[in-house]
């Protein structure tokens, strides 16, 4: 039996029934919910290790489903929606969603964002236990507390905007292309993930100048080919 449970949140039973059937044959161990309310009350009783939630649900919006999540957990949140359009993505990564498919969705796909998922929360457990720090500038990352500092002061940031200023870092002065950074983060490199990459991307850059007193921008754009961090 695989370890790790997924919650999968899901009106539509047919839909449900597709993604519980799958994770069942691949021994996942997974828990059901209906609702945004179901939804929160198994989240926080039973700690799931990645949810899987639609949007339209029909008592409260799935984007404040995970808004609600994030003010206390850092569960990766795989979003699976009909909202195709890019403001729909852009307000659920910024709420704070890891990922994004749209329906109708490939079942192998979906068990390849599990997956890379899976791979990224034991990185994220080992990251954990290193006692270690980067300094580069006024900026300071915490590997074994999972935290970032400006000159001292904690700087909040989501669970993909940690990961992408961490792989930044550990390739401080190297230009990252979008492909490398799209598969280290999401395991692939749709058109899809490069349009939520510059999502992310807008917002740690705004995070990290709002703090910073340089002059100089910590993270910069090679247009048409990726982001470096810069050596300050």
């Amino acid at each position: 039996m695989n370890k790790t449970t997924i919650l999968v949140v899901e009106d539509d039973i047919a839909v449900r029934n597709l993604i519980t059937t799958t994770l069942e044959t691949r021994d996942y161990r997974y828990i059901k919910a209906a609702n945004g309310q179901s939804a929160l009350l198994e989240t926080s009783s039973h700690k799931p290790d990645i949810i899987l939630l639609d949007l339209g649900l029909p008592d409260i919006d799935g984007i404040e489903v995970i808004k609600r999540i994030r003010t206390w957990s850092e569960v990766p949140i795989i979003v699976i929606s009909a909202r195709s359009e890019d403001t729909d993505k852009i307000d659920a990564l910024d709420s704070g969603a890891d990922d994004y498919l749209t329906k109708p969705f490939s079942v192998d796909e979906l068990l390849a964002r599990l997956r890379v998922t899976q791979r990224r929360l034991a990185s994220m457990k080992s990251s954990d236990a290193e006692d270690s720090e980067f300094t580069n500038g006024e900026l300071r990352i915490d590997y074994a507390a999972g935290s970032v500092f400006m000159n001292d002061e904690e700087i909040h940031l989501t669970p993909n905007e940690y990961k992408l200023l961490c792989l930044l870092a550990k390739n401080n002065g190297k230009v990252l292309t979008h492909t490398f950074i799209t598969n280290n983060i999401w395991g692939s490199s749709f058109e899809s993930d490069v349009a939520s990459l510059r999502v992310f991307m807008a917002t740690l850059r705004k995070k990290l100048d709002k703090s910073s007193k340089l002059e100089q921008q910590y993270i910069q754009t090679h247009v048409g080919v990726g982001y470096r961090m810069n050596k300050l």
